[in-house]
């Protein structure tokens, strides 16, 4: 029989499916411990970008990237997707990329006289869109739908992505020249945005050691299957919310929108995904209950994109100290005793 695995770590049994190999019996915190062990063969000295990467994947959501060059960015997209036994693809994104380039393109076919569909990049079940905003903003687009209903339409077809689906994204935020902003409608569709930042003295020393990333990456190996992936999903949806927290969920969206320094709140979608991080990151740490510490957790990440500073603010203070004013100025819900 197969293994459903719950949040808080206790295998259920399921009599109807065939026998399973003997991994499917891991609980799902044994699963999430190995698949940011596994990152952290090939990224050096940060646990917290690698669990939120993986926080992002369980939660069914989409991560941007956002750094300086040369900190690891696409290093750690490719390990998280070379930790999961599914299809991946990269596209770097350029100015001369097309729609087309990334979604696919249907081909006439003489001997049939029929229209073949060749599916791009974006039938992955993971998807590394390099340097994201280096696209025109017509191909930028084009992966809106697929992030949000995940499904593509061309032709007049709409196709659907298998499961699990996932895009990182990634970009630089110092160097602007030849660049297109993402917009607001966009970065709403990222459930997390991270930095990796700098490494530390002793990471930045064993790298010397490894003689850098990328035969790291190379080496690395599955360690988890597709199928162990969406139990893991079914696992998150199954966290139970209490109806205090859904409420403190809602009283930070609603401070957003009233708080003087933020021009554009936090939007129902902000709301609802920042319960799904929630709840993944109370299932990564063997729970099958959210708590405010997981919101807090995944807050920064999962709510600072989303949000506008007003023009008269925007030189003092930034998105993430909005948001920490925002969390701070609404009470935690407390537990009944």
């Amino acid at each position: 029989m197969t293994t459903d695995i719950s949040a808080g770590g206790t295998p259920h049994a399921r009599p109807d499916q065939p026998d399973s190999t003997a991994s499917a019996a891991r609980t799902f915190a044994q699963l999430f411990g190995a698949i940011t062990a596994n990152i952290g063969l090939a990224i050096r000295g940060k646990p917290e970008a690698i669990e939120l990467a993986v926080v992002c994947m369980l939660a069914e959501g989409h991560l941007l990237v956002e750094d300086v060059p040369g900190v690891g960015k696409t290093s750690l997209a490719k390990a998280l997707s070379r930790s999961v036994d599914c299809s991946w693809r990269r596209v770097q994104f350029t100015p001369d990329l097309l729609p087309t380039d990334l979604i696919g393109v249907s081909i006439y076919s003489r001997t049939t006289e029929t229209f073949r569909f060749e599916p791009g990049p974006i039938f992955a079940n993971v998807v590394l869109a390099d340097e994201i905003n280096r696209a025109s903003p017509k191909t930028q687009s084009a992966l809106l739908e697929a992030m949000e209903e995940r499904q593509v339409s061309s032709d007049g077809e709409s196709r659907p992505l298998s499961p699990p689906f996932m895009v990182i994204a990634t970009q630089n935020p110092i160097e602007q020249e030849g660049t297109y902003r993402l917009p607001e409608s966009q970065l709403d569709r990222f459930l997390l945005r991270i930095s990796i930042g700098y490494p530390g003295r002793d990471a930045e020393l064993q790298m010397l050691d490894d003689g850098g990333s990328s035969d790291a990456i190379a080496a690395l190996q599955p360690v988890v299957s597709s199928r162990e992936v969406l139990t893991m999903i079914e696992a998150v949806r199954s966290v139970y919310m209490a109806s205090a927290l859904k409420s403190y969920l809602v009283d930070l969206a609603e401070a957003s929108r009233h708080h003087p320094a933020i021009e554009l709140g936090l939007s129902p979608r902000a709301t609802l995904q920042l319960a799904a991080a929630s709840k993944a990151q109370a299932a990564a740490r063997g729970r099958n209950y959210a708590t405010p510490d997981d919101v807090k957790f995944v807050g920064s990440s999962a709510l600072a994109h989303r949000i506008v500073i007003s023009s008269d603010h925007a030189s003092r203070m930034s998105a993430d100290d909005a948001i920490q004013e925002v969390f701070a100025a609404v009470p935690v819900p407390v537990a009944r005793t």
